[in-house]
């Protein structure tokens, strides 16, 4: 691998302003010379994409779904004519690993933190032996998934791996619970580029379920000194070091106020009915707004249950 692709993996064991232009929904951002961003079509349940061109080949940041893959790959060879060697998967939903196969025919190694692998074989349980999973339940709703196959990432790091040909460096890092207990991040220092995955979203797209929020708080201050001046989110718009601080501050907020209603021993009934209130304060807050989304229920259900309270009435 080493001669083929002539870089350095060194991986390591151990443990744009708020004004910026935003990027068009299926359209290539240049965010600098041989670093893209795609902003994927959210109707259509895709993710973004990155990609990096090195001197010898192109990693990828996303496998997304497989029609998302399909829309990426031909744009990603408008770009460069180098060879797709690797596809980064973020963390282990749908949107954003369940098109591997597709960067897989298109020889890219799919490479991901270890917490996406364990908890592929937890949610994936029909790849793996036993009763239909995530994937099967998918494939039931959207053709695209029910015409490929799962393929897990292959090249796994437990906290960093870099990438490193001499002229171009990408630091693939984990620092944290967040989103999902294998959130990776892609970060080029030299550029001060940051792709962050679902651990930031630009706008009402966070889904709570499989993360921890207050690990996700401490895991958010640690991205925050990196100090990054371009921010590449799982969904919406590119920006700046905004977007880490605003998504952090989303959930502060949020939690605030839920974690005052289980201090005053609110029952779920109460704290449900309080959620309309609740969603007109964060909109009054001007840097968080973007994220509140038509129903706080899910995100305050999951903040409450964290909190050690039961589940919501229906």
């Amino acid at each position: 691998m080493t001669a083929l692709l002539r870089f350095r993996i060194l991986a390591c064991a151990i443990g744009a302003s708020a004004g910026a232009v935003s990027a068009q929904i299926n359209t290539v951002q240049t965010v600098v010379p041989g670093v893209y961003f795609h902003e994927g079509d959210i109707r259509r349940g895709h993710s973004n994409n990155g990609w990096i061109v090195f001197d010898d080949f192109v990693l990828v940041v996303e496998a997304n779904f497989p029609s998302g893959a399909r829309a990426v790959l031909p744009r990603i060879k408008e770009t460069t004519d180098k060879p797709i060697r690797f596809a980064f998967n973020t963390h282990h939903h749908g949107d954003h690993a369940y098109g591997n196969q597709l960067w897989a025919d298109a020889g890219a190694t799919i490479v991901a933190n270890d917490g996406v692998l364990a908890e592929m074989k937890t949610a994936e349980t029909g790849f793996f032996g036993g009763a239909p999973g995530r994937w099967e339940d998918a494939a039931k709703k959207r053709p695209d998934v029910a015409e490929s196959k799962l393929k897990p990432p292959t090249l796994l790091f437990p906290r960093e791996l870099f990438f490193d040909d001499g002229k171009r460096r990408v630091e693939l890092r984990w620092f944290g619970v967040a989103h999902t207990k294998g959130d990776g991040f892609v970060w080029l220092p030299k550029e001060k580029i940051l792709f962050t995955g679902d651990a930031c979203v630009n706008g009402p797209h966070n889904y709570l379920a499989d993360g921890d929020v207050t690990a996700w708080i401490k895991t958010l201050e640690a991205v925050k000194r990196l100090g990054a001046e371009k921010v590449c989110p799982g969904h919406g718009p590119i920006g700046g070091p905004e977007i880490v601080a605003d998504q952090q501050s989303y959930f502060v907020e949020l939690q605030r106020r839920i974690k005052a209603r289980v201090d005053a021993r609110r029952s779920p009934a109460e704290v449900k009915a309080a959620l309309p209130d609740v969603a007109a304060e964060l909109k009054k807050i001007p840097n968080i707004a973007r994220y509140v989304p038509a129903s706080l229920n899910a995100h305050a259900e999951k903040i409450y249950r964290e909190f050690g309270g039961q589940p919501f009435p229906k």
